[in-house]
């Protein structure tokens, strides 16, 4: 990052926060009602039991049901609007059916990338329960867009490692969306006497001519038993950009023409049949479509280069994908009330997930082209958790958390269709069907007193990846997919002080894994010449390759006043053997020294940074409250072998806003300032190979204005107008891999301004 441009941003940031203070200041002195204090919000991913944010040692963010629906978060890409360090690539449509090719958009959402750290590394939980991965080789991704953002009561977002409780995967922080339950109505609306109560909501957004519905029912059965069911659906077209070239052809920056459809539906069963135990039933069902017409693939007339470019010249091309994902979980939790635990809670789910990715491709004179690509993955999860309070006197108390946990996947992949790429022959596997399995046992204390609060955690956890079919994968692969097993031990410690009812602070170290999954160990991937590429490429398998590992610092301060609320931290994190997905080891493209990659293992790396956020309650003005939010965050890294740059790191994100409501409705407006991706940030030759430089994205500032009104009792408005200026903006997480000489740059910017309206009526 360039130093001038953040110090800029960073004294811009301190001016800003300096005026909250001293507007908090005049509006707790005038002679105005005194500004209200929001409760703080409870989470239960980070410590696998309930409690109070504010009673952590480290940072979390929870977006509630409230919180959801003022912000019209849509899809997992919509978390990121207010979050600084936190980002969801999801690029646009322009992928190409077959070779080594860009696969820009083909995975939809990818998946969390917090303070720098993304793919698979970012734990994705539904009720505690682990959503599938995400899975990206070759010319074919598969994102993780697998949640359904209408069941959800609230978002639960951790900071930092999370391995000391969850184990791999959540190197780099977790995200838990925890779903609706009956008692999310059935204790709302206290004043209806119905049975039967619920919402029903139909939205609209500009931005992809999405329309959506939804409907979610709740009511009680028995004094012991409720219900709940909650179904949606919704149709929209690609995401729109500020692109102005329509042709149909390789010049195109408009969004290519596209068609998604989303359905969803939740069952939830809720027996209490007594005080001491209660039980809970969930059957979850999401399912996506795709339809994307690749006008951007289509060769330009007149077709030009050597004869067998000409023979392949492209004359249409179109992509087709599903991906479905059903969950069945019963989770039971008791007050046992025993010398060794107060209460157990006992859980187990299976998941099933399986996405499918067709295209044809019409060429010129040559044969056409049919792939059809399907990656699956089966998994089921149980475990058993006790809690015990022990008091040691008024001053001191002690609260033990521990458990076992056992996890199994079985996840494969299958290549098919027609005209393959030399040498391939069909049907083919990229890698061999693997099973992964894991079990853990892990333990937390935390001994509290008013003004201390001492976390020590550790967790240990046995992996195995295991190779059980080579059907299909070996031959054609020079050798066999080989299976790994190793170990790794995840210790962490929190300490909170409180210094007094306004200030605390807080410290934590932490240590976090990411086994390797199934392609980066045994992927295998060949291709001979052919027009557009002539030379002679190949994936190697790493058998070798180790877990990552990661050690973490946060430091942090909370302040808490009526007027305003505001939480800063600094972080740190030592990085070993960081996973790289197919780094260039050299070659000249010949059929005897191909080009070969090969994920590999970054010996050292290290990213660290800092964020605050807050809201400064102003006090009543003209009858109404006004309330200024904001939140800043930054981060660097650096591969501290070769002292180039981590490409995973976001740039800075400033957002501040006024918040003014009043009775039955109420206003925000928000500027967001995004800074720039400068070249000495960018390792381009991670990105783009032969030399090609990296696109550098320019600052951009945009502003944003929505309302709600409670029309009545029952129905209540949303609308919201976003990029308000027009502004001409890229995401960083979006256009990593584009060149910047690409004549398509328009393609990859953000939609221009749009609106969106969401109707709800509660009963």
């Amino acid at each position: 990052m360039n130093k001038k441009s953040s110090n800029q941003e960073i004294l811009i940031a301190i001016a800003c926060m300096i005026s909250a203070v001293q507007m908090n200041a005049n509006a707790q002195t005038s002679a105005a009602s005194k500004p209200s204090i929001s409760l703080p919000d409870v989470i239960i991913s980070a410590t696998r039991s309930e409690q109070y944010t504010d009673e952590l040692a480290l940072t979390v963010d929870v977006l509630n049901r409230q919180t959801i629906e003022r912000q019209q978060v849509l899809d997992i890409r919509d978390t990121q609007q207010t979050q600084p360090n936190l980002s969801v690539r999801h690029a646009p449509a322009r992928f190409a059916l077959t070779g080594p090719a860009n696969n820009t958009g083909r995975e939809g959402n990818t998946g969390f990338n917090i303070r720098g750290m993304g793919s698979n590394r970012v734990l994705m939980l539904e009720d505690g329960i682990r959503i599938p991965h995400s899975y990206v080789y070759a010319g074919n991704a598969f994102g993780r867009d697998y949640v359904s953002l209408d069941m959800v009561e609230r978002i639960e977002i951790v900071r930092g490692p999370a391995s000391a409780l969850y184990g791999s995967d959540g190197m780099g922080g977790l995200v838990n969306f925890v779903t609706l339950s009956p008692d999310s109505f059935l204790k709302r609306n206290v004043d209806s006497t119905s049975p039967v109560r619920g919402r029903v909501s139909i939205g609209w957004s500009e931005d992809s001519q999405r329309k959506s519905m939804g409907t979610t029912l709740a009511g009680k059965s028995s004094t012991e038993l409720s219900w709940l069911i909650n179904l949606a659906s919704a149709n929209s077209e690609g995401l729109k950009n500020m692109g102005t070239n329509d042709a149909s052809n390789l010049d195109r920056t408009t969004p290519n023409p596209q068609l998604n459809q989303d359905r969803s539906a939740l069952g939830k069963f809720v027996w209490t049949p007594s005080p001491d135990q209660k039980h809970t039933f969930t059957l979850a069902h999401v399912d996506r479509e795709s339809d994307v017409h690749l006008l951007s693939s289509i060769s330009k007339l007149p077709y030009t280069g050597s004869t067998s470019q000409v023979n392949n010249a492209v004359l249409d091309e179109a992509a087709k994908a599903s991906m479905n994902r059903n969950r069945v979980t019963l989770s039971s939790q008791f007050d046992v009330k025993h010398e060794w635990a107060d209460k157990l809670s006992v859980y187990g789910g299976v998941h099933n997930a399986s996405s499918l990715q067709h295209g044809t491709t019409d060429l010129f004179r040559s044969a056409d082209r049919v792939r059809d690509v399907s990656y699956n993955e089966a998994s089921a999860q149980v475990g058993l958790q006790a809690e015990k309070i022990v008091r040691h006197s008024t001053e001191w108390s002690q609260k033990y958390i521990y458990g076992i946990e056992s996890a199994r996947s079985k996840i494969s992949n299958f290549y098919t269709g027609v005209s393959p790429l030399p040498p391939e022959v069909f049907p083919l596997k990229r890698f061999p069907d693997t099973r992964e399995t894991t079990r853990s046992i892990y333990a937390q204390t935390e001994w509290l007193s008013d003004q201390w609060s001492v976390t020590p955690g550790v967790r240990v956890d046995r992996f195995a990846l295991d190779v059980t079919s080579q059907d299909l994968f070996y031959p054609p692969a020079k050798q066999p997919g080989q299976s790994l097993a190793d170990a790794a031990i995840s210790p962490k410690l929190g300490v909170k002080w409180n210094a007094n009812a306004q200030w605390s602070a807080f410290a934590q170290y932490a240590e976090g894994f990411k086994a390797p999954n199934a392609n980066q160990v045994n992927g295998y991937f060949e291709l001979s010449p052919i027009p557009g590429n002539p030379n002679y490429v190949t994936i190697v398998a790493n058998p070798n390759l180790q877990a990552e590992r990661s050690q973490n610092l946060e430091l942090g301060l909370r302040y808490r006043t009526q007027g305003l609320m505001f939480d800063a931290a600094i972080f740190s994190g030592k990085f070993k053997q960081l996973i790289q997905d197919l780094k260039a080891l050299g070659g000249t493209g010949l059929i005897n020294d191909p080009l070969r990659f090969q994920t590999v293992n970054i010996d050292h790396a290290r990213i660290s940074g800092f964020e605050f956020k807050g809201v400064s309650d102003l006090g009543f003005f003209e009858g109404g409250r006004l309330k200024m939010p904001f939140a800043y965050g930054q981060a660097k890294g650096q591969n501290t072998d070769s002292h180039l740059p981590l490409n995973s790191v976001d740039p800075s994100h400033f957002m501040l806003g006024l918040h003014y409501s009043k009775n039955e409705w109420d206003f925000k407006i928000d500027v967001h300032h995004f800074a720039a991706k400068h070249a000495q940030d960018i390792d381009s030759a991670s990105l783009l190979k032969n030399g090609v430089t990296q696109f550098s994205v320019p600052s951009s500032n945009t502003l944003n204005a929505s309302a709600q009104w409670q029309l009545q009792k029952q129905w209540r408005l949303t609308a919201a107008v976003y990029n308000l200026t027009q502004q001409k903006y890229w995401k960083w997480s979006d256009v990593q891999g584009v060149a910047a000489n690409s004549t398509v740059l328009d393609a990859f910017t953000q939609p221009g301004r749009f609106a969106r309206f969401t109707l709800t009526s509660e009963f």
